[in-house]
């Protein structure tokens, strides 16, 4: 597998966020991610101004994996962004 970075933006209180942070631990890949609602406020509006670079409606979790993005949680989707 190449060497990219792999970010969830989530939300702490968000179910589909945490089915995916679940699912791509399980599937031992290395990767960061950020719950967003629990930023501060100044670092949150610059985070969100990021994720709608790359998700305009802003929903989450969004993953980006290199120039891969997936917007919600999807097994499918998440496995050929993560190309395992």
């Amino acid at each position: 597998m190449e060497d990219r970075k792999i970010i969830v933006y989530s939300l702490s209180t968000c179910g589909h966020c945490r089915d995916t942070i679940k699912f791509i631990r399980e599937k031992g890949v290395d990767f960061s991610f950020i719950d967003i609602d629990l930023l501060e406020k100044q670092e949150r509006m610059k985070v969100l101004d990021e994720i709608k670079k790359i998700n305009p409606e802003c929903s989450f979790p969004t993953t980006v994996a290199g120039d891969r993005t997936v917007v919600g949680f999807n097994e499918e989707l998440l496995e050929e962004a993560l190309n395992i």
